[in-house]
């Protein structure tokens, strides 16, 4: 009797795992998706030892995040990669959940920086993003906002780590971090903004841990807990979207990574104005080598009469604000802007990693097979585009990806980066 017993006990304990998760999906509906599903976006679950109440717990909080993020549509779009698009009556969106904006609505535009007009000498055409070739747009009053959904939380495998980068994404934090650069910065001034058009690649990401990103940066404060930054740019992080499409990104801080900011609309901040652009969604067409080349135009600059910094993407749509009271040094002016590209290098398998840095060919390769900056400017106090004076140039490991700066009349001030990573000289 004690065997049969010890038969019928055993034979009841996966019975009661499914019924815990069966209870789960039940309590938590928009969770049910990744427990039967056996990709990488539930490998915490798979390769941990199962705890009912730990998990049951960790679903919680990632189904109230997602209930908080995505906002009620009044339309939703299924784009060709994958994602759903929801439209979003503007004044729903999450930067209004903010204690100091709720109630409130988007701003109008403000005044453009003076000089920011669009050269007719310009022949590289502007990207544009995936989600729209379905032929679907969002109407007017509300933004397109690219759904969260599990799958993306666990993958990353945490609500705090979803929403923010890993400390040390800035130039002089990048020694020791695994954090790698290739940028041309200026510093000692004060600046009010900074534009640039930004080729577009998809290079290749070796690591779902690792990213490959190029971006304008807008700092200021000390390189301590009390950095503030502005970023903007396009990424490929299989970590953060499931997928290895260089995306339209949006990040911003005022402790140095830690406790504030987040990307794109992930947390309460930045207030989009545009039903066009989709923070966080895929960017198409994309550049090939030796072949049509694709550039975004992006400018961040300091409203000058309510203090906010805007982001126009393209020829002078803009995409929204990050309010002024979300800074501390920011709240004033920037002391440093930088361009380039960025990666993360974890050595996973012992020596250098091989993700790609732009279009993974090194600078002195040139047009249509190296990556570019062109037409870098900064905004000055009296809200004037001006061309870019006393530039530095950094590689972190300049055999692994390098830069190298030009000017010209038609181009400005430009400079070619990026590189292969692991190569014979980069072991």
């Amino acid at each position: 009797m004690a065997a049969s017993t010890s038969v019928d006990t055993h034979s009841m304990i996966p019975i009661f795992v499914a019924f815990l998760l069966v209870f789960a999906s039940s309590i938590y509906p928009v969770l049910s998706v990744p427990a039967a599903e056996s990709d990488s976006g539930n490998r915490l679950l798979a390769n941990q030892t199962f705890r009912p109440g730990k998990e049951i717990l960790r679903l919680k909080r990632v189904n109230a995040f997602l209930n908080k993020i995505n906002k009620s549509a009044v339309k939703t779009i299924q784009s060709p990669d994958g994602d759903v698009i929801d439209c979003v009556l503007s004044h729903l969106q999450p930067a209004f959940d903010h204690p100091e904006l709720r109630g409130k609505k988007p701003l109008d535009p403000p005044e453009r920086p003076k000089g920011n007009e669009t050269r007719e000498t310009e022949t590289v055409a502007e990207s544009y993003q995936l989600w729209t070739d379905s032929g679907e747009s969002c109407p007017e009053g509300t933004v397109p906002i690219r759904r969260t959904t599990v799958k993306d939380v666990l993958r990353v495998g945490s609500v705090k780590r979803f929403v923010r980068k890993l400390r040390r994404h800035v130039r002089r934090d990048s020694e020791g971090s695994g954090h790698e650069h290739a940028v041309v910065f200026a510093n000692g001034d004060q600046y009010f903004g900074a534009k640039a058009s930004i080729n577009v690649w998809s290079p290749r990401v070796t690591s779902e841990y690792e990213f490959s990103l190029s971006q304008i940066w807008v700092i200021s404060g000390s390189f301590g807990n009390d950095l503030n930054t502005i970023e903007a740019g396009w990424q490929v992080s299989p970590d953060l979207y499931g997928d290895n499409y260089p995306r339209f990104f949006t990040y911003w801080t005022t402790d140095a990574y830690q406790a504030t900011g987040c990307y794109n609309l992930l947390c309460s901040g930045f207030v989009q104005t545009n039903n066009k652009i989709a923070i966080g969604a895929a960017i198409s067409p994309r550049s090939s080598y030796n072949g049509r080349q694709f550039d975004i135009g992006l400018m961040i600059w300091k409203d000058p009469k309510h203090g906010n910094w805007w982001l126009e993407f393209g020829s002078g749509l803009l995409v929204g604000y990050w309010p002024a009271f979300l800074f501390s040094h920011l709240r004033s002016h920037a002391s440093m802007v930088q361009f380039g590209g960025e990666i993360v290098n974890f050595r996973s398998a012992g020596f250098h990693t091989s993700t790609q840095m732009g279009s993974g060919h090194f600078a002195e390769e040139g047009f249509g097979k190296a990556s570019y900056f062109r037409n870098l400017q900064v905004v000055d106090w009296d809200n004037n585009l001006l061309p870019l004076a006393n530039l530095h140039l950094l590689a972190d490991h300049s055999n692994c990806y390098n830069i190298k700066q030009g000017r010209n009349s038609v181009w400005g001030t430009y400079f070619y980066y990026g590189g292969p990573g692991r190569n014979v000289r980069c072991p």
